[in-house]
């Protein structure tokens, strides 16, 4: 038990601390990257003052957080229009050059776990981008439909894959698992609509504003029973956790105004003290020896990821969108990270992914995190001073 609160003491310390290093460091890096370094120098591999193991349950309950996050604020019915149809043929061809690629790589031996590789090449880090992008005034208007439907896609899908082809069961059996914890999201964010009309709801209703906050309380016991769930059937957390979001969105009885509530709560418990612990967490548990033995893969990697899942929205959305716009959503779309950090921890645990290759995929999803949002955010900033020094109020 002290081994455990020490380790959840100092990681605490680090989300505490990087508010505070961030206004102090140049420019604007994103607290993702402060809590991925601060977790590498409290980890094993600097100062040893923490394990990851000490905080793997709150850690996945984070990640949970994270996906949940990013499901519960995914548009109604975006992936049905056009946005949601350009996503998906991005995807496609991110998925297609990617097999093709990994398929040379495994030939030349660089790569030993294809599938993990092909899909982690095909990922989008929307629940990581969903603070940098509100941060700076990208997701409103009809570019954040785009931005949104991308990152949607470059998530679920990768996650519907991950349960599919990885999990602990076989492709069919994990499909009905898939579909089964699919309808039990549904039936449990239904629950609510159901009982409104009844003296329960009366109760909860009155009492999500009170120190009873039940709207909240039910909402995290969704989140950690379909966790369970998905643990037991094998499937991945993060699909748990993403249905939790998208079902509760969409089968709520609340208004609006009741939503955007419940979200700002959200908002608090998730990113005041549960997805920073994963973030902390993933960086103790960054092989940082080995990217420093082979830093030509991590290089490799990161490259890999900006040409497979990014190159192709210059061309997917080129009707759609201007240039700009359209560099940005490359470099956003190509941002990943979490399911990086799963999908490497699958290969190791069946043996087919080289730890070098798993140490090197990390690091790259850390740097797409701290290089691409900044480049897109910056051609968003350059606009906003040019229509300012025009006269022109940025939208």
């Amino acid at each position: 038990m002290t081994d455990q609160l020490q380790a959840l003491f100092v990681v605490t310390l680090v989300a505490a601390l990087a508010p505070l290093v961030v206004a102090i460091l140049p420019g604007r890096v994103p607290q993702v990257i402060v809590f991925l370094v601060g977790g590498v120098i409290i980890g094993p591999e600097v100062l040893d003052l923490a394990a990851p193991s000490n905080v793997e349950l709150l850690a996945t309950v984070g990640l949970g957080m994270l996906f949940l996050l990013a499901g519960y604020e995914l548009p109604p019915l975006l992936l049905r229009q056009r946005p949601g149809k350009l996503a998906l043929g991005a995807c496609g061809i991110s998925l297609t050059i990617s097999v093709v690629v990994v398929g040379a790589l495994e030939m030349l031996g660089f790569v030993r776990a294809f599938v993990p590789v092909a899909l982690a090449l095909t990922t989008t880090a929307l629940g990581t981008l969903l603070p940098i992008l509100r941060d700076n005034h990208m997701l409103g208007g009809r570019f954040g439909e785009y931005v949104f439907a991308s990152g949607a896609v470059g998530e679920l899908g990768p996650v519907l894959a991950i349960s599919l082809f990885l999990g602990a069961n076989g492709s069919w059996v994990s499909a009905l698992a898939i579909a089964a914890v699919t309808g039990l999201a549904w039936l449990l964010a239904k629950i609510p609509l159901v009982l409104s009309s009844t003296r329960v709801g009366r109760i909860v209703g009155r009492s999500q504003n009170e120190t009873s906050q039940s709207a909240l309380r039910w909402t995290l016991t969704l989140l950690v029973g379909l966790l369970l769930v998905t643990e037991t059937f094998g499937l991945d957390a993060v699909l748990g956790a993403f249905l939790a979001g998208v079902a509760l969105r969409q089968s709520s009885s609340m208004p609006e105004a009741q939503h955007e509530q419940l979200l700002h709560k959200l908002d608090a418990v998730g990113y005041g003290f549960f997805i920073p612990l994963f973030f902390v967490a993933s960086g103790m548990g960054l092989d940082i020896v080995s990217i420093a033995e082979n830093p030509m893969r991590l290089v490799v990697f990161f490259v890999l990821l900006l040409a497979v899942r990014g190159l192709p929205a210059l061309l997917v959305y080129r009707s759609a969108l201007p240039m700009r716009q359209r560099v940005q959503l490359m470099f956003l779309s190509a941002t990943a990270l979490p399911l990086l950090v799963a999908l490497t921890q699958i290969g190791l645990a069946n043996g087919t992914m080289l730890p070098e290759n798993a140490a090197a995929l990390v690091g790259a999803g850390v740097l797409s995190v701290a290089v691409f949002p900044n480049v897109a955010a910056l051609l968003q900033r350059s606009v906003e001073v040019d229509a300012t020094a025009d006269g022109v109020r940025p939208v």
